[in-house]
């Protein structure tokens, strides 16, 4: 079993709601066991326009292959609603693989330390309630690290429910 974290976002169709079912789908996964999520964090679309999102991220214990598990992660996102039609554009559901163990892929369809985790707020902040105060990523960057240089701005911490 590795530990993997998995960012999680919506910005359409009730988001909070969207979230819990893909915590469910989560925790039903095969040769998996859910371990936790984070509180659920509102964020700013990275593109002007857009509803805000709501976040947050989960850690899996897994036995997993790491495309196995992103095949099931999109088709998650499918059965909810995600059409892909524009980079960045709103979604009913995002889900990214953003650590999986202490492994680095550089896959086509998928790259672990997640590329651009190290500048959003809304995947740092949540992960760090999940993971190890002393979290070293596979490619050696310190989370705590990366905490410092990406501030807590644009980010609400929505209140528990």
């Amino acid at each position: 079993m590795e530990r993997i974290y998995i960012g999680m976002g919506s910005n359409l169709a009730e988001p909070e709601a969207q979230l819990r079912s893909a915590l469910q789908a989560l925790a039903s996964l095969p040769d998996s066991r859910f371990v936790d999520v984070s509180a659920f964090y509102q964020s700013d679309s990275l593109l002007p326009g857009q509803p805000r999102y709501t976040n947050a991220v989960a850690a899996l214990d897994s036995q997993l292959a790491p495309l196995d598990l992103l095949d099931a992660l999109q088709a998650i996102e499918t059965g909810q609603g995600r059409e892909r039609l524009e980079r960045w554009g709103p979604r009913t559901l995002d889900l990214d693989i953003l650590l999986f163990g202490d492994r680095l892929i550089d896959e086509p369809r998928l790259k672990v330390p997640h590329y651009h985790m190290h500048a959003r707020a809304f995947v740092l902040y949540p992960l760090a309630e999940l993971a190890p105060a002393d979290l070293r990523l596979a490619d050696g960057r310190l989370l705590q690290d990366l905490l410092a240089a990406c501030p807590f701005v644009g980010l609400e911490r929505m209140p528990p429910h």
